[in-house]
């Protein structure tokens, strides 16, 4: 079977939605650089649309009926969103699931150091990364940090055209013979990403009086030991009135400063930090906005800590969201254990996350026949997981044909593909988590070409395409 390419497939008006839908879609990548800052984006976005905080109609004791819209947050860092639908709960939702988490470097509890003049931030990676690949990029630092008396402040350097950069240095190359003999897992190693904060020294000038009299005062330098981290640290308490025990309590993200672009000639692609998977949780999310009311329950679910496996309060493995099922069903009136139970049992999901893209580079690395193509519309891998399908969910026939007749009904273009050539390596999503309810899942998401690296590529093309399939799983997913 031969990949479409979905440009060809586009009439004049649809090219004008692309290009639009691509401009909304990079505004919400720069503005959600981390997982906090993705939920603000998001709950900004649907308490326009009409969504009502799933808490405040809890302690009202509101009821839902078909129609509403709520949406619960978890620790500012995951989010789930319902729009009630005509059939009872008890028979199952529509449910999409991305994740709002990208790789990136984490400062430390006990980051700031000095050496050999320069100030650090020492850093520990998160997820899957080549670590060679993050020295001597611009980078910005966000996050939050929460003083004792609970004081949240946000930190957000390195974005805007006048904000300083950090970076990570490297081996000039005139001394680096011995380092390019090294295997690439080991040219740089992590603990050698630390950012490079500041090289000038604090100066403390002291007025001393002259033992003649008559003479004026002079101004001597003092010199201070660890001058550049204490310069650093005036400069945080005089920004932030933050002190240097404050990183204690603090959430830092090391990303890669600079805005989401245009790329290739053609303007047809898109390069960016974070499209992994901030892209299907971006389709995702505007499939939510853009449906009308349904037969069945919609729903979407956007978590944190995909990347390190699902793990933690508000990774998928963490029972918020079935938490929040139960909530909202005991809204709607049909609450009990066995009624949640069949309503996630019952449930279909796209698992949204993405593919990896075909690259003409590394040709050998994949089986061009189950490979995903830039610009063939959206993915559906069966399975994913590595070699033997280790870690996967492996969706069945039924639940297969039953989307293809969904995506041919809506005229929506897709394709299939596996993560690279078997024996290689692979790859996880959050699809298994779900199927452990016994829920019919499969991954489905944008093809993405430099997967994991500071900056990842996709086609404008495909990301419209993939919100259009979300559109029409949410209304016609009813096996």
């Amino acid at each position: 079977m031969e990949t479409k390419n979905t440009w060809e497939t586009y009439d004049e008006k649809q090219l004008q939605e692309v290009e639009t839908f691509a401009g909304d879609y990079m505004d919400f990548l720069d503005n959600g650089k981390t997982e906090r800052e993705c939920i603000d984006t998001i709950v900004n976005r649907i308490e326009k649309e009409g969504y009502q905080e799933l808490e405040g109609l809890m302690k009202a004791g509101k009821k839902l009926q078909c129609g509403d819209k709520v949406y619960s947050v978890w620790m500012n860092k995951s989010i789930a969103m319902f729009r009630i639908g005509k059939k009872p709960m008890a028979e199952g939702m529509n449910i999409l699931g991305a994740h709002i988490d990208s790789p990136r470097l984490d400062v430390k509890q006990n980051p700031l150091y000095e050496e050999g003049g320069f100030a650090y931030l020492d850093t520990h990676y998160y997820g899957g990364v080549k670590k060679y690949q993050w020295v001597t990029i611009p980078l910005a630092l966000h996050g939050v940090i929460v003083k004792k008396d609970g004081t949240t402040v946000e930190v957000n350097i390195g974005e805007n055209e006048d904000d300083p950069v950090f970076f990570v240095s490297d081996l000039l190359i005139h001394l680096a013979q011995e380092q390019l003999e090294k295997k690439a897992a080991k040219v740089i190693e992590g603990e050698a990403l630390d950012i490079i904060i500041g090289n000038r020294p604090l100066v403390i000038r002291k007025k001393e009086e002259e033992k003649e009299a008559g003479k004026e005062e002079k101004q001597e330098e003092k010199s201070e030991k660890e001058a550049v981290k204490k310069n650093m640290l005036s400069i945080l308490k005089e920004a932030y009135d933050v002190e240097e025990e404050d990183f204690i309590s603090a959430e830092l993200e090391v990303v890669p400063a600079g805005k989401a672009r245009d790329a290739g000639l053609d303007r047809s692609m898109i390069l960016a930090y974070g499209q992994d998977d901030r892209v299907c949780a971006f389709t995702s999310l505007k499939a939510m906005l853009e449906v009308e009311e349904t037969e069945r329950t919609a729903c979407c679910i956007l978590v944190d800590k995909e990347e390190i496996g699902s793990v933690g309060a508000t990774g998928m493995q963490s029972r918020f969201f079935e938490n929040a099922v139960a909530e909202v069903m005991n809204l709607t009136g049909e609450y009990s254990e066995l009624n949640v139970r069949r309503c996630l049992a019952s449930s279909c999901m796209l698992s949204s996350d993405v593919s990896s893209a075909f690259d003409p580079s590394f040709a050998a690395s994949f089986d061009k026949k189950n490979v995903a193509y830039l610009g063939g519309g959206m993915v559906f891998n069966k399975f994913t997981g590595s070699r033997g399908k280790s870690g996967s969910n492996d969706a069945n026939a039924e639940y297969l044909a039953h989307i293809r007749d969904i995506f041919e009904k809506e005229s929506v273009n897709f394709q299939t593909a596996e993560l690279g050539r078997v024996d290689l390596g692979g790859g996880g999503t959050i699809a298994y988590i779900l199927a452990l309810y016994g829920m019919n899942v499969i991954d489905s998401g944008v093809a993405v070409l430099n997967m994991h690296a500071p900056w990842e590529a996709t086609s404008k093309a495909d990301v419209y395409e993939t919100k259009r399939g979300y559109v029409a799983f949410l209304k016609h997913a009813d096996l």
